[in-house]
């Protein structure tokens, strides 16, 4: 693996949280490390399919390895990712992304060259290995900072097409950058001194909603946040969006109810009190899915619980123990 030889004045330093994806992870270190990068953190969250043996045999200046005693998730995964790369490398900005995803060949150059002046954070256009746009990095605004988006969210809820009313669309793939309030964090970069400022991922989130809480707070803290077509990452994953009526194992349920909260708190400001009745009635209509009704009523009390306390309640080895 060889770094580009040109040098640039921009120090950035990608961080990967990787769990049992050996031959994905082996391609995005490959992709990172063949780019100008100062640094590159792997955050391995106890995998057991020789991604750990891989990685110890790589011989690179500028590698990184956390190797945590348990699973802390993705949210974890980048919390400590984040940490490791301040402290290592001292950049100026961070990308992040899962060990599925890589940057495509020249876009960690790219986003080198771009102008970042008064930019504190941006997501890349993130797409499936066949060239088609990957839905669940799809960008977006917050329909709450927006009223005429709120509107066009609210009347989309009605029809079954909400995420049209706040996601960026297909066009704005193919026009210049447009300023945003949220993206996932499969090609996300951030200022470093933003993170100074506004703090590490929530680690305790453990998964789901993590990335999107992360930039909506960055935003919140008065940053600005950007799309940049130009610079593209590949996503080789399986997720579908369509999903499925009942969440199994029923502990992520728990992630993604009390995430949820977490987000919309965070997102709906002083909406939030309306909101709240709305998303613990599509609860209760969901109670239908799961055969241990009980149980799953449960999990909502606790996920209900952790939102408002914001605080977890106890630990992931609890959670998957309750809920299995």
């Amino acid at each position: 693996m060889l770094s580009s030889s040109r040098s640039y004045a921009t120090k950035l330093v990608a961080v990967i949280v990787s769990f049992n994806r050996c031959e994905h992870l082996k391609q995005g270190v490959s992709a990172v490390l063949d780019e100008p990068v100062s640094g590159l953190v792997v955050v391995d969250n106890g995998s057991s399919d020789g991604s750990r043996e891989w990685l110890a045999s790589l011989e690179d200046s500028r590698l990184r390895v956390i190797l945590p005693e348990r699973n802390l998730g993705g949210a974890g995964g980048f919390e400590v990712g984040f940490k490791k790369a301040l402290e290592a490398f001292d950049p100026d900005w961070l990308v992040c992304f899962d060990d599925d995803a890589r940057p495509a060949p020249g876009a960690l150059a790219a986003f080198l060259e771009q102008d970042l002046e008064g930019i504190d954070g941006a997501a890349a256009a993130v797409y499936y290995p066949d060239g088609s746009i990957c839905e669940m990095n799809r960008p977006s605004w917050n329909p709450f900072w927006h009223v005429r988006l709120l509107c066009k969210t609210v009347l989309g809820t009605l029809t079954g097409r909400s995420r049209g009313g706040f996601h960026l669309a297909d066009r704005h793939y193919r026009e210049a950058r447009v300023d945003i309030d949220s993206s996932s964090f499969v090609g996300c970069f951030v200022r470093a001194e933003a993170v100074r400022s506004i703090g590490l991922p929530r680690g305790e989130l453990f998964i789901y909603g993590d990335d999107i809480i992360y930039t909506l707070s960055l935003r919140k803290s008065g940053s600005r946040h950007v799309f940049l077509p130009s610079i593209r990452f590949i996503h080789d994953c399986s997720a579908d969006l369509r999903g499925n009526a009942r969440i199994a194992p029923l502990w992520k349920a728990f992630y993604a109810y009390r995430n949820g909260l977490v987000m919309y708190r965070v997102a709906a400001g002083g909406w939030f009190p309306f909101v709240l009745p709305v998303k613990l009635l599509s609860w209760l209509f969901a109670v239908r899915h799961y055969p241990e009704k009980r149980r799953y009523l449960h999990l909502c009390w606790s996920a209900l619980r952790d939102a408002l306390r914001k605080r977890p309640s106890c630990s992931h080895e609890e959670l998957v123990r309750r809920y299995p």
